[in-house]
This record gives structure tokens, sequence and C-alpha cells, in this order.
């Protein structure tokens, strides 16, 4: 396979991306997508299943890249805050890096058809479980305290989820800066000691 040829993929699933961000999946035609790389309509099949394959793709690389981040995260380290403060700082910098992604992922989780949604759905469940179990840890070890680890993982990961909305690269505070706030935000919601 020349190199051409192994790139394609990842550009066809970039300009998925970038139409279904801009004008939403059901608006988006493989004609489209297709026009976008330089590929002719009929010939885009060559290189992928249909769109609904590309949508699940996409999700799917969503899922891997947050849950690799989550891992290498908190390896290393057996302190619940610690721990929490690292998958927060890798779940923001995730949304902060990735705005695209994190937009079509959540917007267009609805545009899924089973079994993709049910998959995807499934990864989101044991992704937020992991930060259940996070905190979790933190209350166990009485470090952490919350009503409910439900709701404040939930909250958790609302939190870097919605800095996709609104953070730039050329805005007020950087990257940085802003995954150590969040950081600190979240573990003053579990009443970090």
């Amino acid at each position: 396979m020349t190199s051409t040829a192994s790139a394609r993929p990842a550009a066809i699933r970039r300009a998925a991306l970038e139409l279904f961000m801009r004008q939403g999946y059901p608006a988006t035609t493989m004609s489209e997508i297709g026009a976008l790389v330089g590929i002719r309509g009929p010939s885009l099949y060559k290189h992928v299943a249909s769109k609904q394959e590309l949508l699940a793709e996409i999700m799917d690389g969503i899922m891997d890249a947050l849950q690799d981040a989550h891992q290498r995260a908190v390896s290393g380290t057996a302190d619940p805050t610690e721990r929490l403060r690292r998958a927060v700082e890798a779940h923001v910098r995730y949304h902060a890096r990735h705005r695209a992604e994190a937009f079509v992922g959540n917007r267009e989780i609805r545009s899924l058809t089973e079994p993709h949604r049910s998959a995807v759905l499934a990864r989101r469940a044991e992704y937020e479980q992991r930060f259940r179990a996070l905190i979790a840890d933190g209350v166990a070890a009485g470090v952490f305290r919350v009503t409910s680890t439900r709701v404040a993982s939930y909250a958790v990961l609302d939190l870097g989820m919605g800095v996709a909305t609104w953070f730039r690269d050329d805005g007020e505070f950087s990257e940085n800066e802003i995954v150590w706030q969040y950081a600190d935000f979240a573990l003053r919601l579990v009443g970090a000691e």
C-alpha cells in the first residue's frame, strides 16, 4: 500500500469530521466528503463503507483517545487526589485540543444507528465509571466528601467537556493554565482535603 493510499482513510475521517461539525451529520453527503479530499463520490466507497461507518469510526476514535489518556494519566500513583487531578487534566486537555471531535461526539450521538449507538454509549459509561471509581477511592480514603459519586463524576466530566465550547488557543489563558484551574475546580467539587 502506498503512503497516499494509507493516508486516505485518515484524510476522509478528517473531512467527515469537518463537515459533520460545520453542517451536521444529516446534512452531509458522501459526495461532499469525497470532494473535500479530492475523491469522486463512487470512488469514496473503495475507502469507506458508509457515512454511518465514518461517524462510528470518529466516535470510536474519540473514546480510544480519552480512555488511553486517562489510563496514562492515572498510572504511576496510588494517591486518590493525584489520580483524580491527573485524570481531570487529561480530560480537559483532550477537550481543549480536540474541540471538533468533542462537538461532533456530543451532538451527533443521536445520529448513530445500532449497533454503533449502543457500543459508543457503553464506552462512554465505562469512561464515566473510571471517574466515579477515582472519586469513590478518594471517599473511601477519607480525602473526598461527596453525597453521590455518580453525580460528582458527571459534574467533573461536564467541566472538561465545556472547555471545548469556548477555549481558544489564542485566548486569555493558555491550555496549561486552563488544565490546572479545571483540575483545581474538580478537586474542590469533590471536597478534596
